[in-house]
């Protein structure tokens, strides 16, 4: 089953997002299948990057890809680092 051009561009505008708020997610699984974004594995914040709170920047993160039109819900299924 193909993916659709909706699911692509939400887990591209997913992995932008991480990428600008320092969080590292290279040895996590991150997709979204029917608009909804599943997050499994371990995400850890980029080394030197201010984050002191790895689960708290998650959840503001998810915040802000549930407003995107690509993105309904996220799900987060991590196990945080720092």
């Amino acid at each position: 089953m193909a993916k659709s051009e909706e699911d692509i561009r939400g887990t591209k505008a997913a992995r932008a997002e991480f990428a600008k708020r320092g969080v590292d997610v290279s040895l996590a699984d991150l997709r979204v299948m029917h608009g909804t974004l599943h997050i499994r594995g371990t995400v850890k914040a980029y080394r030197g990057s201010p984050i002191t709170d790895i689960r708290a920047e998650m959840e503001i993160i998810a915040r802000v890809l549930r407003q995107k039109p690509e993105i309904r819900d996220v799900i987060l299924e991590c196990i945080y680092r720092l």
